[in-house]
């Protein structure tokens, strides 16, 4: 099993002190939460059945590609994930080099979470519309992919279109970072099938199977059986049978968060690390 943390559960004045620490202890990878912007009346929220967005539009948010360089320079090993990107509110030009920036300045240890976005309210506030979003990032994402891995792009498209152009340099991960597709819906589960990875909410052994299981069958659908992939969700842990529970259930990486405060943001990572990473 992997094991990520989680900084979207933390005051970000712990954000630099939690990666280096999480990196010091041997922790996987670390995951950056993201929004374009918050506005003040918003609605609706990612989580099946709540009514209410889980932030308020006065929450700290910061550009996460910036952030992230940032944070590989002062860390080594540690993998550094977006939960998630919204892609498809960018122009791919725009998303594909911050992605290449960060991958190459972190020498190669960028995981790019993405997805199609539940904030209507921000889409609205970007000027573009909710209801495109699906084929919207489908679109952007094959855009990145090709600027990623081929010498020269033209694409005449449904939301894009541009002539030839060049994009150098290239990833330093081979095709590309690993695009991990985030997000509950059958229609999430579909696009991840589709690509490296899916990366969920917060589940247990239990409720992960079920999507673990459409994500299976889409993948044998896609022909896509047997390439890499990698399921990924928050989780709690409190021994080896959950873990092994987890790993029963599908899932390669737990992201945690082992404190109830930000004050024991250290001592918790100290803690888990002891415990299941020794």
């Amino acid at each position: 099993m992997r094991y990520g943390i989680a900084l979207g559960r933390m005051h970000p004045g712990m954000f630099v002190e939690a990666a280096v620490a999480a990196d010091e202890l041997g922790f996987e990878s670390l995951w950056f939460p993201e929004h374009l912007v918050l506005p003040v009346e918003m609605a609706g929220s990612p989580f099946a059945g709540a009514d209410h967005p889980p932030v308020p539009p006065s929450t700290p948010v910061y550009d996460v590609f910036a952030y992230l360089g940032f944070l590989a320079g002062r860390t080594s090993q540690i993998r550094l994930g977006t939960h998630v990107y919204n892609l498809a509110l960018r122009h791919p030009f725009v998303s594909a080099r911050a992605i290449q920036t960060v991958d190459v300045v972190s020498g190669g240890r960028l995981e790019v979470g993405v997805g199609a976005g539940w904030l209507e309210a921000e889409w609205v506030a970007a000027g573009l519309d909710f209801a495109s979003r699906g084929p919207r990032l489908d679109e952007a994402l094959a855009v990145c992919r090709r600027l990623w891995t081929e010498s020269t792009v033209e694409h005449h498209g449904t939301f894009f279109d541009f002539g030839a152009v060049m994009f150098e340099p290239k990833p330093v991960q081979s095709p590309h970072p690993p695009v991990i597709i985030g997000g509950e819906s059958p229609a999430a589960l579909r696009r991840a099938a589709g690509h490296d990875g899916w990366i969920g909410l917060s589940h247990t052994p239990d409720s992960v199977r079920v999507a673990v299981t459409a994500l299976n069958d889409h993948r044998r659908a896609n022909g896509r059986h047997g390439t890499r992939f990698t399921v990924t969700v928050g989780g709690t842990v409190a021994d080896d049978g959950d873990v092994e529970a987890f790993a029963d259930a599908g899932v390669d990486r737990l992201i945690v968060s082992p404190w109830a405060r930000t004050r024991d943001v250290i001592d918790g990572l100290t803690g888990f690390a002891r415990r299941f990473l020794a």
